[in-house]
This record gives C-alpha cells, structure tokens and sequence, in this order.
C-alpha cells in the first residue's frame, strides 16, 4: 500500500503545478480583477461551503463508494435550524438560546441523516449509489415539505455573524474549514481509524481477513459525513442568512470532479486530505474566473461536464497503469 500512496504523492505534486500555473494565467488574463483584495476575500467566503462537500465526499471515495445525499442533507438540517431561528419553533426561548438551539439541531440531525445513510450501506448492503440517490430524494422532499419549496430568511445577527465574521480580514469560515481539514487528514494519516480506512477501500476483502469490521469502517465513514454535511449548512445559512431546499445543488458534481483531480480515486484506498483541498483552491479560481468571463450557468454546467469525463478518464488509465507496473514488480523478484 506505500507504493500506492506514494504514486498519488506524484500526482499532489503534479496538482500543485498546475495549480500555480492557473494562478499565473488567471493573473495575467483577468489581472487584478482576479486578485483584488476584495475578489480573493470573497473566494474563501466561498471556499468552505463547497470545501466541506468535497472533504465528505472524499470520505465516500475513499471506501469506493459515493455520497450523492450530503447537500440534500444539509439543506434539510439548515431548514430545520432556520425553523427554530426564525421563531416557528421553540418561540418562548430567548434569541441567545435559539442561536445555541439551532447550532445543536444543524449537527445533531446532519450527523443522524448521515448514520441512516452509513445503517443503509453497512447493515443492508444497499450500494452507496443506490442508498444515497435514494435518502437525497427523501431529505430534499422533507424540507420542500416542511418549506414549501420557499425560502426562510430573517434570522438573527448573531447568528449570521458566523458567517460573515473576519479575523485579520480572513473569514472566521476560511479558518473553520481549514482547520477541519487538518484534522481531518490527521485522522486519517495517523490513526488506526485512517489505516483501516485506506486498506479497506483499496481490497475490503483483504481487509475483512486482516480483522478489520468493514461495515463498522463503513457505517462510521458515513457518519462523519453527515457531521461534514452540517459543517457546510452552517456556513452556507449563516453566510446567505437563508435556508431553502436547492442550495449548493451544483456542488454534487464539482465535488466529484474535486476528488479526482485531487488524487481521490473513485475505486477507493487512494488519496489525500492536502490533495482534496488544494483542488477545492482551484476550482474556486476557476469559478471565478468564469464569473469574470460572465459564462451562462449551462456553459459551466457543460465545462464541468467534461471535466468530469476527462478526469475519470485520466484516474481509469492511471489505476490500469498501476496494476501493469505491480505485474512487472512481481515477475523482477520471482
């Protein structure tokens, strides 16, 4: 498994390059349209509602599976939260309590939503495809149910000053999310928890016989999910002081395409935590490089499209090179 890891350090390191090459070039297209102090502070206001889907759905491809739900249930976490702000529910308590209140519900359902997904795989065997494209049906139909496809605004300042909130002119969101990646790759890098997660989605049967309890693996994989999924309603409802049913929905598929570019394959066993994040850091460039261009929303649906296929592409033909190069390493020490 070194080996493995250590190829996709190759490729890190490849995705820093280009990485710098896009800054290079978005800075002598777009110049300080691109780079203004303002323009890159509103890039980490973005960064993080988007970063926190990526970081989950990286979770799912690394046990080979996917998470197609963790919008659909951040957004129903966020409207209930958004119900109890607002004073629909818990009407009596104070403002400073309905604050508490609704940061406690974001977590606590986010996390359930994901444990439900997590019972579905591990207990049922439900693949996660099957199992998340069917409970992202379920949330978003709840929370068009409880909103009536509408929004709800007008929450408190306090609240949405998490949100909104800077240190050192860095947002207090910026700093949250950077700070969950980093432990988050801790965890996986350091802990027996990371270990058995790379072994499992790299052979789940090798990891089965080496003692491992791929459905405990799985059902936990799922439930920091969920608890990542409330991450990115918090910062989404607190930054746009709103809560409805479609938010972030173009997130699903540029997290997917963030994966992989990040050195994340969809097989599993394979990636990193610095990988993820530092594509998350390029596609927002690029998001706002096509906000600058004034691209239509269907020419950036069509880009993302085939960035999709190209990158799976270049993933599918890196894991066949893999595995030509293992058989060379086996015949050289027969």
């Amino acid at each position: 498994m070194r080996t493995v890891r250590n190829g996709y350090d190759k490729n890190l390191g490849a995705l820093l390059f280009v990485t710098l090459i896009v800054l290079i070039l978005c800075g002598f297209l777009f110049g300080q349209s691109m780079y203004s102090a303002r323009n890159i502070q509103s890039m980490a206001y973005q960064i993080p509602e988007f970063g926190f889907v990526a970081l989950g759905m990286m979770l799912a491809f690394m046990i080979g599976g996917i998470d197609l739900s963790i919008i659909a249930n951040a957004n129903l976490s966020g409207i209930l939260a958004a119900s109890i702000l607002t004073g629909k529910y818990l009407q009596v308590i104070p403002e400073s309590q309905k604050i508490v209140c609704a940061v406690i519900v974001i977590f606590t359902v986010s996390t359930l939503l994901g444990c439900f997904n997590g019972f579905l795989v591990s207990k049922f065997g439900v693949p996660s495809i099957i199992a998340t494209l069917s409970t992202m049906t379920l949330y978003s139909g709840i929370g068009t149910a409880l909103t009536g496809g509408k929004s709800i605004v007008g929450f408190p300042e306090r609240f949405t000053a998490i949100g909104l909130m800077e240190i050192f002119g860095i947002p207090v969101i910026f700093i949250f999310f950077i700070g969950t990646a980093l432990c988050l790759g801790i965890i996986i890098a350091f802990t027996r928890f990371g270990r058995k997660l790379y072994l499992y989605g790299e052979n789940p049967t090798a990891a089965l016989f080496s003692g491992i309890n791929n459905a405990r693996i799985s059902f936990w994989t799922f439930t920091i999910i969920g608890l990542l999924a409330g991450c990115a309603s918090i910062t989404i409802i607190s930054r746009v002081n709103s809560a409805k049913v479609g938010y972030g929905e173009a997130y699903s598929l540029s997290s997917l395409i963030v994966c992989v570019i990040g050195g994340i394959h969809p097989a599993g066993g394979k990636g990193k935590v610095l990988g993820v994040v530092t594509a998350v850091i390029l596609m927002q460039i690029l998001f706002s490089a096509f906000t600058i261009m004034q691209l239509s929303p269907f020419a950036t649906k069509l880009i993302w499209g085939v960035m999709l296929i190209f990158v799976m592409g270049i993933a599918q033909e890196n894991k066949r090179l893999l595995k030509v190069l293992k058989k060379i390493n086996i015949r050289r020490y027969k």
